[in-house]
């Protein structure tokens, strides 16, 4: 084995639009976005970019692309000015449908690789694993793929003519074939990992993430993730050496994989993204952004008072008006009885006088609603699944299970509900925490039946509630619900706060 051969990948994933320096909560700049991200790589012919998915969805820069200016694609540009190699795509860049897609994949000048992903078209540039040889002669093999629970989170008519499949068997085959010919075998896997990375500990028996399963399984020299957001500067996970970078492109991976006479070496680092930035690049795609920063503060209507986040324990022992507010708007687009909403990891909230800004920046998913018939059985399953949010800690004193915090902080996983009464007891053994639910002033009977509106993520059973999993569908309202609530204001430009219901959690 040659001794002077080496080469160096520069990975990025998750980045859901983040490409200028701001979060858009504000308008202050800060350190992150994949324009300062680029700026610090420095490629030649022993260097590869990579990026494991999730590129299209996430930002109001890529909501307000996907709506206005379809046409657009500044992720693909950014990504071609820095010269990215490969890709692979994430559960959210199917978001926006097929067509969208594809303009982004034919617009993309590095290479999608997918093999978990078919198209029945045959019309989306995606490629199955392959041989890179670099300058130095070095043949890298590499293979992408992306959680299979695309299937269960997309809206069907989305990916109707995509077919995404096991992931598993896929890489297998890729690998036992390229490992007889590559120096060095690299998985893109758009997903994350079942078990604690300091303590083994099992954390989820579901096959969204199989990471650790693809380390234990097979013998890929490097493993890319994403998925998770968790930030995994580098570690050994059995024979294969494995990264996570963070979401939102605040910092990025860099790694450095040396021949030697005992095998691969391999080390890397999790980079900030540095506050500089290509200037000539930055002015060509400022018009895109200066258009986008105009739409966020345009005025929608009004609120009796500002809806401010307070931190999220607080909000799920007290309740907080942002979700009673987007209850609110659920029940009346949907003409449900109970309602249910959770949200993102992080909110903004509303001032009182309410902008496109405060709305993107609170319900920050594409997701559309969903109606389902439950039985008082089923509601039941669902409150005591938001009452294993909470533990009793060492000091007698309440806080976040883990299960929501790791591997991946998932608060958006925490609902609230409206248009009924319940109680929680977090001193009783899980599964019988809830101790009353009523509705309209009545107890609810378990073979009673309700209507219940949800967004399609929670009604495909995600995030701990498969309970709803094959119950009847009463109605779909395929109208996203970041533009349900600007609908909202346009009906009623001075909103009346309504709180339907509560609850009490006691410990």
């Amino acid at each position: 084995m040659e001794s002077n051969r080496s080469l160096k990948i520069y990975f990025t994933s998750d980045v859901h639009g983040y490409l200028f320096p701001t979060s858009y909560d504000t308008k202050e700049q800060k350190d992150m976005g994949l324009l300062h991200c680029i700026n610090n790589f420095e490629k030649d012919e022993n260097t590869l970019i990579i990026d494991g998915g999730d590129s299209l969805q996430g930002s109001p820069l890529a909501y307000y692309c996907q709506k206005y200016e379809r046409e657009a694609y500044p992720m693909a540009e950014v990504m071609n000015a820095a010269g990215y190699d490969f890709i692979t795509l994430g559960n959210h860049d199917f978001n926006y449908g097929y067509e969208y897609l594809k303009g982004y994949l034919e617009k993309l000048d590095a290479v999608c690789l997918s093999e978990n992903v078919k198209d029945e078209l045959g019309e989306l540039p995606i490629a199955t694993s392959l041989i890179k040889v670099m300058g130095n002669g070095l043949r890298v093999g590499l293979v992408g793929i992306v959680t299979d629970y695309v299937n269960l989170w997309e809206r069907p008519e989305n990916i109707k003519d995509i077919k995404v499949t096991d992931p598993f068997p896929k890489i297998k085959e890729a690998y036992e074939k390229m490992k007889k010919e590559a120096d060095i075998c690299i998985c893109i896997y758009h997903g994350g990992f079942e078990e604690d990375l300091e303590t083994g500990k099992k954390l989820s028996s579901t096959t969204e993430n199989i990471g650790n399963r693809i380390c234990r399984e097979l013998e890929f020299d490097l493993l890319l993730t994403g998925h998770q957001h968790m930030g995994v500067k580098g570690q050994w996970q059995d024979n294969t050496y494995i990264v996570q970078p963070p979401a939102n492109a605040v910092k990025y991976l860099e790694i450095n994989i040396q021949e030697t006479s005992e095998g691969l070496k391999i080390c890397s680092d999790l980079k900030e993204a540095g506050n500089a930035c290509d200037e000539n690049l930055y002015k060509r795609l400022l018009p895109i952004e200066e258009r986008v920063q105009k739409w966020l503060d345009e005025p929608v209507g009004f609120l009796p008072h500002s809806l401010l986040p307070e931190t999220p324990l607080h909000m799920a022992v007290h309740g907080t008006e942002i979700a009673d507010f987007f209850n609110q708007v659920q029940l009346e687009s949907s003409g449900a009885q109970i309602s249910c909403t959770s949200l993102a990891n992080e909110v903004a909230g509303f001032k009182s006088e309410v902008t496109v800004r405060d709305v993107i920046a609170t319900y920050r998913f594409p997701n559309i609603l969903i109606v389902l018939e439950v039985s008082g059985a089923v509601l039941k399953q669902a409150l005591e699944r938001v009452a294993e949010y909470f533990e009793i800690n060492s000091k007698d004193e309440l806080c976040i299970s883990d299960a929501f915090l790791k591997p991946k902080v998932e608060h958006y996983n925490y609902d609230f509900f409206s248009g009924i009464c319940y109680n929680i007891n977090v001193k009783r053994p899980k599964g019988e925490r809830v101790e009353s639910i009523t509705y309209q002033g009545n107890p609810v009977k378990m073979d009673e039946h309700y209507t219940l509106c949800m967004n399609n993520y929670r009604s495909s059973g995600a995030g701990g509630y498969e309970m709803y999993q094959g119950l009847k569908v009463v109605k779909e309202i395929q109208v996203e619900m970041p533009e349900l609530i600007l609908q909202y204001f346009e009906k009623y430009p001075k909103v009346n706060l309504q709180k339907n219901g509560e609850f009490h959690v006691k410990w």
